[in-house]
């Protein structure tokens, strides 16, 4: 049977005041009134039903996922006492649903991403979902067909051809995010993907290939499938790890009988990763400004202004291609080209002011 894993974990500390870590980006109601998370769930449900859709989150948020996916079922919801990188958020769903279907083929996909349009997005999902069914060796990555020579995101470079399903390819290598001469090389020469984050595998194949390369999170996590009230003893001393370094770079280089095939995402893709990248994402007014919540603005263009405090006003004047985010407790503006030095300030205000701010 198919199931979807939607990981919804992360503080986005680079969309702070208001992303926190009791509040991420993901929860956030910025798109008409829905999260991240709710969007990802409305694609994920054009390919598994209801009870197929697992969401693993921090626990602290597990009630907020609840409220927002009613129709999500509370065994489904796997709540992380604490963060411990990609591979365990999708080694632990793993082992949960091989025990529940030993036939269990998994979807793994990520809350941070706007994806247009869903169709297209469902038609790739079936394809890897049909490639992970016929061979079990697979792990199924997905690949953005990329638009620019972006040096902010991995790549994947792909091999021959994989008839039958869609737009398959073997993958030769995973790549780090490159320099921009070596981006325009990439995209120039046709055979690059920008890495998406997100797979698809058999349960089981995944697991094996976690005994093989990573022993001991292998019995943690299987032990966890068979002992979920160990949870909270167990999670926090599990390798903090990601997936494509533990498994799919090791399963690419031939460290294992597996290996890594992809399918294309021909969609538009944007990973909400900064303010920069929500201004980009969000409706403009004529004056270019992306405005949500209660704002006036005059002799202003091209900013991200952010009003988060009911019964407040935020008024700017004079302002170009500034991100201002008004919260309860914390204001932040700045250059949207210098978004993605948040992350760095929001660690200043915990260490300088106060954790609970941060």
């Amino acid at each position: 049977m198919r199931y979807v894993v939607i990981m919804a974990g992360g503080s986005g500390k680079r969309l702070w005041p208001l992303s926190r870590q009791g509040e991420p980006k993901q929860l956030l109601p910025l798109f008409e009134g829905r999260s991240l998370l709710q969007l990802a769930y409305e694609r994920v449900r054009q390919v598994v039903p209801a009870d197929h859709v697992l969401v693993c989150a921090g626990a602290a948020y597990a009630d907020v996922v609840a409220h927002q996916l009613p129709d999500l079922a509370p065994e489904n919801i796997l709540g992380e006492p604490e963060g411990r990188d990609s591979l365990n958020a999708v080694a632990w769903p793993a082992a949960v649903l091989a025990r529940r279907d030993a036939d269990a083929v998994v979807a793994v996909v990520t809350a941070d991403q706007l994806i247009t349009p869903v169709d297209v997005f469902a038609q790739a999902m079936d394809d890897g979902f049909r490639l992970a069914s016929d061979d079990p060796a697979a792990l199924v990555a997905f690949g953005v067909v990329p638009t620019s020579p972006h040096t902010g995101y991995g790549y994947l470079q792909r091999g021959a051809d994989i008839p039958g399903y869609g737009t398959a390819s073997e993958i030769v290598e995973f790549k780090e995010k490159p320099d921009l001469a070596t981006a325009e090389n990439y995209l120039a020469s046709g055979r690059y993907w920008w890495n998406a984050g997100m797979f698809v595998w058999r349960a089981q194949t995944l697991l094996e290939q976690l005994r093989v390369l990573m022993p001991q999170t292998y019995e943690q996590v299987t032990e966890l499938a068979t002992h979920p009230d160990k949870l909270d003893a167990i999670y926090p001393r599990l390798t903090k790890i990601s997936v494509d370094y533990a498994i799919m770079e090791p399963v690419s280089h031939g460290r294992t009988s597996a290996h890594i095939a992809a399918v294309a995402l021909q969609i538009d893709w944007a990973d909400v990763g900064s303010f920069a990248a929500l201004h980009e994402v969000l409706d403009h007014d004529d004056s270019g400004n992306a405005i949500v919540g209660t704002v006036v603005a005059d002799d202003a263009s091209g900013n991200l202004l952010i009003n988060n405090r009911p019964g407040t006003v935020l008024g700017v004047v004079g302002v170009h291609d500034l991100f201002i985010v008004h919260t309860a407790d914390a204001t932040v503006a700045g250059s949207l080209s210098a978004s993605q030095q948040v992350k760095a300030l929001a660690d200043r205000v915990a260490a300088e002011a106060s954790e609970e701010l941060a």
